[in-house]
């Protein structure tokens, strides 16, 4: 009789910070292929909330409100609560000690020259106010990503200086301590960054260039007619250009219709089509997307009491996972004495 070994799933970590609810970029840059890999993957998600704090300080309200509103966020596009465990940071205390311990191994020097947060800094203009916390996000992420032992963390672009990080950490602890640590990759959407409605490099909330996902109709055609187009293009006869074109940029993202945008764009650079229909079209095409959202979002919201059962299963889960992993980091550290 043949030895048949049970074959293991590899495992994904990704996740959120609770700081508002998603929108088309976080779709684009990794909900879209949570989605996909969920059948594939071990899948947990994580809610940062703990992380929210590096700029919400103030708000704990408003972070925990979005603990449940992201969780609704990631459900409406598609994760089945019954495949990926979908948990909250804050109530593993596990993450804190692995945290504690990582942070032993970086140097204040290499924290400080992480690319992400030095952009934050700016873009966020916290000059010289910023919390040792917010310095400390990727070494608490690296704690977030080992201790479910992930092989693969779906990221948006500006995060993967985050997984490098990550690494540095799984590396140098493997070096010193034999190998216990998982070293994850990094898996970056077909669309590593939405540029903003208003044709800023990066949709974010802070800087109100979003769509959201939980966007109603009104809101979408505002946002969508509102766009950023090209500058130079004072008629619609002019000649216009499709390069780094927002409205463009979205019509390749998400008008399944290729022909469509073809045309749209044959038409543009002849000055034969004007910015508004080329915007009524994409305003069409963006609600189509968010109406089967809608209709899950609406189901979840409906019933708060599923998602926090969803919550409280998934951080269970993850949880026993994440004592393992610190059991295995202790032991290999020699931090074992005996107790009464």
């Amino acid at each position: 009789m043949k030895n048949i070994k049970k074959q293991i799933k590899q495992r994904i970590l990704t996740g959120d910070t609770p700081t508002g609810r998603l929108h088309i970029g976080h779709y684009v840059g990794t909900l879209e292929n949570r989605v996909k890999l969920q059948n594939k993957y071990e899948t947990f998600i994580i809610l940062a909330d703990l992380h929210a704090y590096t700029t919400l300080s103030e708000s704990p309200e408003k972070i925990r409100e979005s603990v449940i509103e992201v969780a609704i966020d990631n459900l409406a596009v598609g994760l089945d609560p019954e495949k990926v465990h979908i948990f909250v940071e804050s109530q593993i205390p596990e993450i804190y000690e692995l945290a504690s311990i990582y942070s032993m191994l970086v140097s204040h020097s290499r924290a400080m020259r992480n690319p992400t947060i030095k952009d934050e800094i700016i873009t966020k203009g916290q000059g010289d106010s910023y919390s040792l916390g917010f310095v400390n996000y990727p070494i608490y992420q690296a704690a977030d990503i080992t201790c479910v032992g992930a092989n693969l963390v779906p990221v948006g672009k500006d995060q993967l200086a985050h997984i490098e990080q990550t690494n540095e950490i799984v590396d140098k602890f493997n070096s010193l301590y034999g190998e216990v640590l998982t070293r994850p990759k990094a898996l970056v959407g077909d669309v590593g960054k939405l540029v903003g409605t208003d044709g800023r490099p990066k949709m974010g909330k802070s800087l109100g260039n979003t769509i959201m996902l939980s966007a109603t109709t009104d809101e979408v055609k505002t946002a969508v007619m509102g766009m950023f187009t090209d500058p130079t293009r004072i008629h619609a006869s002019d000649p216009g250009k499709v390069e780094n074109n927002p409205v463009f940029i979205y019509h390749d993202v998400f008008n399944p219709n290729k022909e469509e945008v073809l045309d749209l764009k044959a038409r543009y650079l002849k000055g034969k089509v004007g910015d508004v229909e080329v915007k009524t079209q994409l305003f069409v095409v963006i609600d189509n997307f968010l109406n089967p959202i809608r209709e899950k979002r609406s189901y979840y919201e409906n019933n708060r009491k599923f998602v926090l059962d969803i919550l409280a299963e998934g951080t269970r889960v993850t949880r026993l996972e994440a004592q393992k992993t610190l059991e295995r980091v202790r032991k290999a550290m020699k931090m074992e004495y005996p107790s009464r």
